[in-house]
């Protein structure tokens, strides 16, 4: 199913049947929101796992990025974000330095 709306009350949300697991999205993502998780049924061995949604600050980078559309962040009128706070970057940097792999594995 082509999920373009939100499934509940959800910052980010990922259509995984479009999401060809390219890691864009994590690499731009500024608070750790996103990262890779291993799946082993997915082409490329992994696919997008949201782990910290309570930390989306709303920015829309990953789906302004995603290639395939596969990725989408509530519309601000509809959803309270976070501020990004110090924490959040520490995370996300471990991410990249994770190589893009969620640290909740």
């Amino acid at each position: 199913m082509f999920q373009t709306e939100n499934p509940g009350d959800a910052p980010v949300w990922v259509n995984t049947n479009n999401c060809k697991a390219c890691d864009i999205c994590v690499s731009v993502c500024p608070s750790g929101v996103l990262g890779m998780r291993y799946e082993p049924t997915s082409t490329l061995g992994a696919m997008i796992s949201i782990d910290h949604p309570e930390s989306c600050i709303g920015c829309n980078e990953c789906e302004l990025t995603c290639p395939d559309f596969a990725i989408y962040v509530a519309d601000k009128k509809e959803y309270k974000f976070a501020k990004l706070t110090d924490e959040a970057k520490a995370r996300q940097a471990a991410i990249v330095a994770n190589n893009y792999m969620s640290l909740e594995q």
